[in-house]
């Protein structure tokens, strides 16, 4: 697997347009009796509007007799009654149609809904490496902008669709029943029409697909840029990102042209097609009147029902692209359900409780990428309630040993044991709630302070909360903002310092009992002064715990019981301080180098 920062690997591949249809259908099928409501109503919606030209017919074809009788020989009465009939049948019709839209746009946001649910569940399963290897902002991109595109297609599309062909099917019926030179005069734009559509929603496809992809890509770069955004000023580079954006958002632009510039021109070409089979049926209907084999009244309802005919067909056409453009992004959303998730539990795997926090890595190897490896050959061992230090420069592979004892991935060969057992013997969430961890990427959440403190333990307690957050030295400076611990922490912390929110995640560590510990640089974003308090409450936190810290600084990790020392994933010393020190190897360079 790619690591951190890889966006590599393999393209994901598209999947065919009928498994996409079918898993769009399965969605429907959760709605089905809505569905199948909104179909029946589709269908007498039809039923009005394939009578209404039939008694126009009706109605000339009586005014025609009556004509040839003389003006006052027109019988009105029978026309008025043919005209209420008329107005019956398309009021009904609208009002039909009307309440099939409101059905099929609430359909659309349900099944957006289910969707949504399902990609954030999905999402929650997926191992750490696919976050490693795709842009948060294309994933957003799948979540919100393609899944919108999907339901927007379900409820202006679907029925118009499934109407559109009840109204072309019943048309060609009433049109044999009238006339079938009449039909032959139109026949041919048929399957011109036909293989016109096959044609250009094989060309276009393809296109809609490399523009839902290039939407992700600008989404993810413009993520990325604003949660940079202070670094980007800070370095005046707002004139180059500027370009950068300026690139992908050109080639964003480009996709979409390309798309939509080809699916348009399918409704107006169709349309041109539909338009010489309406000359033919004008041409071939006067020389059939002449020849008194139809009437006025029957062409009039064919040319109607020619429309009825044709309407459906360049409808489809025109609506072809957004069909395809939701193809697209719906193959988008499929593809990420469909990658695999972390590795089930054994069927035999155990809920691991209070664990005594023994822990030994033996002969373990990995990296994220095939044929190149991060670790090697790791040995290490940790009894309960040592202290293991773990340092090295930067790169060395210092968080991929935190990273394989939190099981976010699994070795490539040799075993990580946990109370004398594999890994893998203990079910995933019960090993992993068996850690608390403080990171130097510190994380919070648009909440109050209490809650984000309180955020691993259900159900804490005011006074448990307050505890932790004197132990870390917080306590005093929460007290200080508007609404103390219930004030609002802005989304990612946007109104705290790193520093105290480096505090609050050590402060929701204290609270989180357990027997294991890992902390990854964490008092990096403190103070000297503030740091030395912390670092007694620290102590006092990982009294008695098994604990794994990552430290750059080693005045830190001088009272570590074992320190690993890692230089490009090889564990090149191993010792307490003063053994490493006496040694006078790498452990006794790094510390030298920051006490000259």
């Amino acid at each position: 697997m790619p690591g951190p920062g890889d966006r590599g690997g393999k393209k994901e591949k598209p999947k065919n347009i009928r498994g996409t249809l079918i898993r769009i259908i399965r969605y429907l099928m959760e709605y089905r009796w809505i569905v199948l409501l909104l179909l029946i109503c589709s269908f007498f919606s039809n039923i009005g509007n394939l009578l209404g030209p039939r008694y126009a017919g009706k109605a000339i074809t009586v005014a025609e007799e009556g004509y040839k009788a003389g003006i006052g020989k027109v019988d009105m009465v029978l026309i008025r009654h043919y005209a209420m009939i008329m107005l019956v049948l398309y009021a009904g019709s609208n009002i039909l149609n009307f309440l099939i839209s409101i059905g099929m746009a609430r359909v659309g946001r349900q099944i957006a809904e289910n969707m949504r649910r399902d990609v954030f569940a999905k999402l929650m399963r997926m191992p750490v490496g696919y976050f490693d290897r795709h842009q948060a902002g294309d994933i957003i991109s799948r979540v919100s902008y393609d899944i919108d595109v999907v339901s927007t297609s379900l409820s202006a599309d679907v029925i118009q669709i499934l109407t559109s062909m009840v109204t072309v099917a019943g048309s060609f019926i009433i049109m044999c029943t009238i006339s079938i030179p009449l039909v032959l005069c139109m026949l041919f734009t048929i399957p011109v029409s036909i293989w016109f559509t096959r044609r250009m929603g094989r060309i276009t496809r393809p296109l809609y697909a490399r523009r839902s992809q290039a939407y992700g890509a600008m989404n993810g770069f413009a993520e990325e840029m604003f949660t940079g955004q202070k670094t980007i000023l800070a370095y005046a580079q707002e004139e180059r990102i500027s370009e950068r954006f300026s690139k992908i958002n050109r080639e964003a632009a480009e996709a979409y042209k390309n798309a939509d510039g080809m699916g348009m021109r399918m409704g107006p070409t169709v349309g041109m097609i539909s338009n010489i089979g309406l000359s033919a049926i004008g041409m071939g209907g006067a020389v059939l009147y002449m020849l008194e084999i139809v009437t006025l009244g029957q062409i009039s309802s064919f040319v109607l029902y020619s429309r009825k005919f044709s309407g459906p067909i360049n409808e489809i056409s025109n609506i072809i692209n957004e069909i395809f453009s939701a193809l697209a992004a719906a193959e988008r959303v499929f593809q990420l359900l469909d990658q695999p998730e972390e590795c089930a539990d054994r069927e035999d795997a155990e809920v691991l409780e209070n664990s005594r926090g023994h822990v030994r890595a033996e002969d373990v190897t990995f990296g994220y990428l095939p044929d190149r490896p991060v670790l090697h050959h790791l040995f290490m061992e940790a009894q309960t309630g040592e202290t293991i230090a773990i340092v090295g420069q930067t790169g060395a592979g210092k968080t991929t040993i935190i990273n394989l004892l939190m099981r976010f991935y699994d070795p490539d060969s040799g075993v990580i044991l946990l109370d004398e057992k594999p890994h893998d013997h203990y079910t995933m969430e019960s090993l992993r709630r068996n850690y608390a961890m403080v990171l130097q990427d510190t994380w919070v959440f648009q909440g109050t302070i209490f809650d984000n403190i309180a955020y691993g333990k259900e159900n804490a307690a005011k006074e448990e909360v307050v505890e932790a957050a004197k132990a870390a030295r917080i306590h005093n400076y929460i007290m200080r903002m508007p609404r103390g611990y219930n004030t609002v922490i802005t989304e990612d912390g946007g109104n705290i310092s790193k520093g105290q929110k480096q505090l609050l995640t050590i402060a929701r560590a204290m609270l989180y009992s357990t027997n294991m510990l890992i902390l990854d640089e964490a008092t990096s974003n403190v103070d000297t002064t503030t740091e030395r308090h912390v670092q007694n409450a620290i102590r006092s936190l990982m009294k008695n715990k098994t604990c794994f810290v990552i430290a750059h600084r080693l005045s830190t990790i001088q009272n570590a019981d074992h320190i690993l020392v890692v230089d490009h994933g090889d564990v090149v010393e191993q010792g307490n301080h003063e053994e490493l020190m006496k040694a006078r190897g790498a452990y006794y360079r790094m510390y030298a180098s920051q006490f000259e």
